[in-house]
């Protein structure tokens, strides 16, 4: 059995800088209410001319293979996370693999939202310890802004989220790399985080109709309260999970590395184990919510700031939409 290590990160954000002070000129809202209940500041939304999912995450790819010392021929297979793919089908993840020149490689698909950069990172872990790729690009993208309902209604959905992506090398190893993953989900409360269409199960006048005329079923829908309550529970669990099965304690994690969800989910999460701000990493401030791209995202920048050294212990957690949870724990 293989060890699987993260070589190289990188990251790209959209140059439009969305600040609360402009949210508070179009919708019913204020830079105060937005920093009390999510502690964002501003976020990047993309320019519809420039950017796709597909080539910001081909950005945020070629920066951390050049980080890691590679070049895009080394990739052998890629695991793409988005659940804001550029078409309805195919996944970005083909879209980025014509961008960077690699066709005939894999590309898979993981749409698991807040999620999906730690089951994606668990499955080409998976590929690399079976002996299946030496080398595999991760990745997680997300247009989130295109889809926000920017009325008062959406207010507590249109203020949180961002868009960008990140990406991760992992290569085969003979050392320490990621130690363990650990994937949950509970669809029971699949509808309290969603969005409703365009789903295969309507009817066909439904799901195809010639002119559409009620877009609320394009809308994210978040039950906020209940999503929080949940998150603080599950975020919890799945550390102490991880901590559990490699037989380590809060005090051996050098940086955590939470999904940047809301800022006041990863203060309580900070608190409860008892961690100094040096040991936390958190820039939901300064980009948002992005989904399957926060935690890459927010790795690169910790690794471009001396946060991340070698033989440090990193935990990776998150919780979204699903509901779907999951950590990882990762000897750098």
């Amino acid at each position: 059995m293989y060890s699987s290590k993260l070589i190289g990160l990188g990251h790209h954000v959209p140059d439009t800088v969305i600040t609360n002070q402009y949210l508070s000129n179009i919708i019913d809202t204020s830079n105060e209410w937005i920093i009390e209940r999510t502690g964002i500041n501003e976020r990047r939304w993309i320019d519809p001319k420039v950017d796709t999912v597909g080539n910001m995450g081909a950005k945020a790819a070629r920066m951390a293979l050049e980080r890691a010392g590679l070049t895009e021929k080394d990739v052998e297979f890629i695991v793409f996370a988005s659940i804001t793919s550029d078409y309805y089908f195919p996944g970005s993840g083909v879209i980025m693999q014509r961008e960077l020149g690699l066709g005939g490689i894999g590309a898979l698909e993981v749409k698991n939202a807040c999620s999906g950069f730690i089951y994606a990172l668990s499955t080409a872990d998976q590929f690399i310890k079976t002996g299946m790729y030496k080398t595999v690009l991760v990745v997680g993208a997300e247009i989130q802004s295109t889809a926000l309902d920017l009325t008062t209604r959406g207010r507590n959905t249109a203020v949180i989220f961002g868009d960008g992506a990140g990406a991760a090398v992992l290569q085969r190893s003979d050392k320490p790399g990621i130690l363990s993953t650990h994937l949950h989900a509970d669809g029971t409360f699949a509808e309290e985080l969603y969005v409703r269409d365009p789903g295969s199960s309507r009817p066909h006048a439904e799901r195809q109709p010639e002119q559409i005329l009620d877009t609320t079923g394009f809308k994210v829908v978040m039950n906020g309260n209940l999503v929080f309550k949940h998150a603080i529970v599950r975020f919890m669990e799945v550390i102490n999970e991880a901590l559990t099965k490699n037989n380590l304690t809060k005090e051996d994690i050098n940086l955590l590395v939470p999904h940047q969800a809301n800022l006041r989910i990863s203060q309580y999460v900070q608190e409860k184990l008892g961690l100094a701000d040096s040991r936390v990493f958190n820039n939901i401030m300064r980009y948002g919510n992005t989904t399957a791209a926060s935690i890459p995202i927010a790795m690169s920048e910790a690794w471009a700031e001396g946060r991340i050294k070698e033989n440090d212990l990193l935990c990776l957690a998150a919780f979204g939409s699903g509901f779907t949870w999951a950590s990882a724990l990762i000897r750098w």
